[in-house]
Parts: C-alpha cells; structure tokens; sequence
C-alpha cells in the first residue's frame, strides 16, 4: 500500500514501513499545508492517512484516524483494512523510506549493527542505515500482534 501520513499521526510511520507499506511522512517532506499534501497524494498515488477530518475529505483516498496514542491509531488502521504484518523481506527503510537490499553475510557493518554473518542485515540504499530483526523488531511485533488480536475482537 502507498501511503502518505500527515504529521499528526508519525508515531505509525516506521511500523507502516516496517509492514511493507511504502509510506512517506509529510514531515520528512515539510509538507505542511493541506494543498500541498494532497498535490503529493495525487501526484505519488498515495492513500492520505491524518486525523485532519477536512484533509481527509479533499483527498481522493485517505484514512481518517481519531486517537492520538500510536497504538490505537494502528488498531484503527487495521480496522480499516491495512495488513499491519511484519513483512519477511523488509523492503521499505524505517528512517527515510528508500529501498533496502540485503547486506552480503561477508560484507562488514557498522559498529551499531550486527555482524552480517551472524544476523541477517540490511541497508539502505538511500540514507545508508543498516537494519536487522532486533529489539526494536521484537517490539514492534508485539505492539501489532496485541493490535491484530484486538482488531479480531
């Protein structure tokens, strides 16, 4: 899914990466005024996801989400269709939302990643950061099983 999130809701924008969903946030682009994000949305193809109810009127696509905590906007997201999975083969950088490509097991890492040998490792082809299932993956895992459970409800 191509999304575009707004800057009201950046607290979903790396678990929407992380879930295979190309996702660009305005505030990466400093789209600020409603024109301007809805231009992008036209131009890129994109569903607007916003708590803005006017926003999300003008736009050809968009989720409109209500909370303002993360883990309820995820749950209202799934409630409107998105696969909140965590995708096998990450394909979308958590920081800027560049293509990532796996990391040769011989090829060396950064002193804050893993050892490719060992782990299996990205990076990203735009802005260089390395990614690999960790901690962080863990818990964003846990955040979307607990969402995915009560979306069943």
């Amino acid at each position: 899914m191509r999304l575009l999130v707004d800057v009201m809701c950046g607290g979903i924008v790396s678990s929407l990466r992380m879930c295979n969903h190309d996702t660009a946030y305005a505030g990466d682009r400093g789209l600020e005024a409603d024109d301007s994000v809805l231009a992008v949305a036209r131009d890129e193809n994109r569903t607007v996801v916003t708590r803005d109810k006017r926003l999300a009127a003008r736009a050809d696509e968009a989720v409109l989400l209500e909370s303002r905590d993360t883990e309820a906007q995820l749950e209202e997201l799934a409630a409107a269709g998105v696969d909140l999975s965590l995708a096998d083969e990450p394909a979308f950088c958590g920081r800027c939302n560049g293509p990532l490509e796996s990391v040769d097991s011989t090829a060396s890492t950064p002193e804050y990643a893993p050892d490719a040998a060992d782990v299996e490792v990205w990076i990203c082809r735009d802005c260089g950061q390395h990614f690999w299932r960790g901690s962080h993956w863990d818990r964003v895992g846990k955040t979307l099983s607990r969402v995915s459970d009560s979306d069943e409800e």
